[in-house]
């Protein structure tokens, strides 16, 4: 598939893996594909050269309608007045702990692995034991975003000899402000089920990735992540401790880990540039707006 040479099989979303083409996913997919492609402009939040293959290959086919005006949240540095309501407008399914920031204030820089499995995710009771003592077993702090929802018999898993093993060095919380944990210094690592938003945010916050994808786009950002970028290892489909926790010290104290650190926080870089004054998603979203301004045909 041009600009998706790194991508596997497997690694492709789940509703394009068929060869029946009257596959309802399939079909609602590309109906969806069709109809984006006859608006006049297509955005897209991420900067062009976080992506360049891909953009290089839709450019041959849609020289002019697309956008990638990305990160949004950068980008709204420089558009958004600081007065503005927009800045405090924070839309969010949960409600946000705000202990969180408070206990990474209290750990030293660069020492917290930070996980969390998004908003839909749900896990069987399996995996997540095996998340939960591959993190404890890794003796690295951590601080984990549990949902109620993610898993039924979450207390049978983290009962009492969990919390004693972890208790110095951890935090369990509902639900956090993302942008503000991976734009935090204690954090050093971001283990994700790489949805695009979560992916983003780890961009802007300069935090390499543990990959866990699930479905939808999530394993073709964890491939990227992994083999494109250079910010992110995978996690075995079948998930045990074991790897759990060889991944995270590996990205923690490891040579490896300290090269991904180093490339996520150029592609943050990058990122800022990017949406500055003058940058290429910054005047990329000067089109947009002249896009919306001009006359309706």
């Amino acid at each position: 598939i041009p600009g998706l040479q790194h991508a596997r099989l497997r690694d492709l979303p789940f509703a394009t893996r068929t060869t029946n083409p009257n596959a309802i996913l399939l079909n609602c997919l590309r109906d969806e594909v069709q109809d984006d492609l006859r608006a006049p402009a297509i955005i897209f939040n991420i900067f062009e050269e976080f992506e360049q293959e891909i953009f290089d290959e839709l450019k041959k086919l849609y020289p002019h309608q697309l956008h990638p005006i990305g990160p949004l949240s950068l980008l709204e540095r420089h558009v958004v007045p600081n007065d503005s309501p927009v800045r405090a407008h924070r839309p969010t399914l949960w409600k946000d702990d705000d202990n969180c920031l408070d206990w990474l204030d209290a750990q030293p820089d660069g020492s917290v692995v930070y996980v969390n499995y998004g908003s839909i995710a749900v896990l069987s009771e399996q995996h997540f034991r095996e998340f939960a003592w591959g993190l404890a077993g890794s003796k690295h702090r951590f601080l984990w975003i549990v949902r109620r929802d993610v898993v039924k018999d979450m207390a049978g898993v983290l009962n009492k000899e969990f919390h004693d093993e972890v208790k110095d060095r951890a935090m369990i919380a509902s639900w956090c402000a993302q942008d503000k944990v991976l734009d935090h210094p204690s954090v050093g690592a971001f283990l994700t089920h790489c949805g695009w938003n979560s992916m983003v945010e780890a961009v802007c916050g300069g935090k390499p990735m543990i990959c866990c994808a699930y479905f939808a786009e999530q394993p073709t950002n964890c491939r990227f992540a992994a083999k494109v970028w250079g910010v992110g290892v995978e996690i075995d489909p079948d998930v045990k401790r074991e790897n759990i926790c060889e991944l995270v010290k590996e990205m923690m104290e490891g040579e490896e880990g300290k090269r991904m650190k180093a490339k996520a926080l150029e592609w943050k870089k990058k990122a800022e540039v990017a949406t500055a004054v003058g940058g290429s998603a910054y005047l990329s979203f000067d089109k947009v707006l002249d896009v919306l301004n001009s006359p309706v045909e």
